[in-house]
């Protein structure tokens, strides 16, 4: 998802591997046990997309990155859409076979303007994700309860975020047209504003 993200020179990038959860883990009990691999000893900044960007807010609040950035995601859990808080109190999302959304995800690349290359990408993803996690996943997001900010954090959110809509939440910088995968087709302008933040800060 990050193959067009490039980082200023001075930066090194390292990638936090998935884990597996455990049985009926909240997203903030995931989110330390994943943030176990950080070296917290040198200054560092983390990245989270999507649902990645929750999990990175909840390791900020505990490990106190120089900076904490979240591309197509929310910083806490009251910027969620009110659908979202309301499936999960109705457990809807528990009604819906992993296999059904799945095919749902894949079937949506028809219309939406990623490249053809990016397509194919996505569509490997969905393909090889794991049920199990899919469905800890979406239950955990909906179970999410985390109203504070985690400090300084740069918020980049695309205007036509169809996962996450705008008007749910405030971020700091907004990509004009920018879809929920923005990440892909609109890296340019996200690398612009990281290379002026993470230059700054260095």
């Amino acid at each position: 998802m990050f193959k067009n993200i490039q980082l200023p020179a001075h930066c090194e990038a390292v990638y936090l591997e998935w884990i597996a959860p455990q049985k009926n883990e909240t997203l903030k009990h995931y989110a330390l046990r994943l943030a176990e691999s950080i070296d917290a000893d040198v200054p560092f900044a983390i990245v989270g997309l999507s649902m990645g960007g929750m999990i990175t807010a909840e390791i900020a609040r505990q490990y106190k990155p120089a900076f904490t950035i979240l591309i197509s995601s929310v910083p806490s859990s009251t910027q969620l859409p009110f659908y979202f808080k309301a499936a999960g109190a109705l457990r809807l999302h528990k009604l819906v076979p992993v296999s059904l959304v799945k095919s749902a995800a894949r079937y949506k690349r028809l219309f939406t303007k990623e490249s053809t290359e990016d397509k194919d990408i996505l569509r490997h993803i969905i393909q090889d994700s794991d049920d199990t996690f899919i469905d800890w996943a979406m239950d955990a997001i909906l179970k999410w309860k985390s109203e504070s900010m985690p400090g300084p954090y740069i918020h980049i959110h695309g205007s036509r975020d169809e996962v996450l809509p705008l008007r749910f939440t405030t971020p700091t910088h907004i990509i004009k047209k920018g879809g929920h995968l923005m990440v892909m087709n609109r890296a340019r302008e996200i690398n612009a504003i990281l290379e002026n933040l993470l230059v700054i800060e260095h």
